[in-house]
């Protein structure tokens, strides 16, 4: 408990001379099926001194190293805060054709982008002059000030990407908003996935959530790949384990 309740104080010094802070994180981006999804938590200053931060926030971790019924329960609480305005928090999907089309490192950066984009458009931190003695008075009057916000990405820095950021290696288990995101990122993907066993039935979808395990390996040798397959992944794994001829019975 004493390392997690460190992820409230790292934000709490990250968000030194800036109004907010916007955590970042993904979920799916190994998985063999399925689409990538991408969680964005906005938390300000007075979320990290207010009660539940202070009271509740050490149960926030990795969600990786949370339980299914922990992560479910961490959402509903979210989702209490989102409603009063003490968050905001999104999540934007990439689906597998445009894995297959952009490969998944461009696909995660669309759903990161989604993500962001239902907290703040991107031009939204463009650059903007500030009013000078020589503005005029409508100038002045209209002027809206450079989003105040910095933005924490889980991983090495994005190249290419339109929202100037801070890129951290295990930011999920550093950050809490970064935390949060992962949570939001993990309980959506997952839900999307059960769904997508009801459509998809034979693969397990809603037990590995379309990640590389060996019952779903051996579903595909068996049955064959289905839509949500991401092709050149299972090439890559299978390749080593079947004859080549065999791929093209997956195809």
């Amino acid at each position: 408990m004493p390392k997690r309740r460190q992820l409230r104080g790292f934000d709490l010094k990250q968000i030194e001379g800036v109004s907010g802070l916007i955590g970042v994180d993904e979920a799916g981006r190994g998985a063999l099926a399925g689409p990538v999804v991408a969680g964005a938590v906005l938390v300000t200053r007075e979320f990290l001194e207010g009660r539940w931060a202070v009271g509740r926030g050490g149960r926030v971790n990795d969600s990786k190293q949370l339980e299914a019924a922990e992560r479910e329960a961490l959402w509903a609480e979210f989702e209490e805060l989102a409603a009063t305005g003490q968050i905001h928090a999104q999540f934007g999907v990439a689906g597998v054709e445009e894995i297959e089309q952009f490969n998944i490192l461009g696909a995660t950066k669309l759903a990161m982008r989604r993500a962001l984009a239902g907290i703040y458009p991107p031009d939204a931190f463009a650059r903007k002059t500030e009013p000078d003695l020589f503005s005029s008075a409508d100038e002045i009057a209209n002027f809206q000030p450079t989003v105040s916000a910095r933005i924490l990405i889980d991983g090495l820095p994005l190249r290419n990407f339109p929202y100037p950021h801070t890129g951290l290696v295990n930011g999920d288990a550093r950050s809490l908003c970064i935390a949060m995101a992962s949570i939001v990122a993990k309980v959506t993907r997952d839900r999307l996935m059960t769904e997508l066993a009801a459509k998809h039935p034979g693969y397990g979808f809603d037990r590995h959530k379309g990640y590389g395990t060996e019952d779903h390996r051996e579903a595909v040798l068996r049955i064959g790949r289905c839509p949500q397959h991401r092709e050149l992944f299972l090439r890559k794994l299978l390749a080593g384990r079947v004859d080549p001829g065999q791929l093209d019975l997956l195809g």
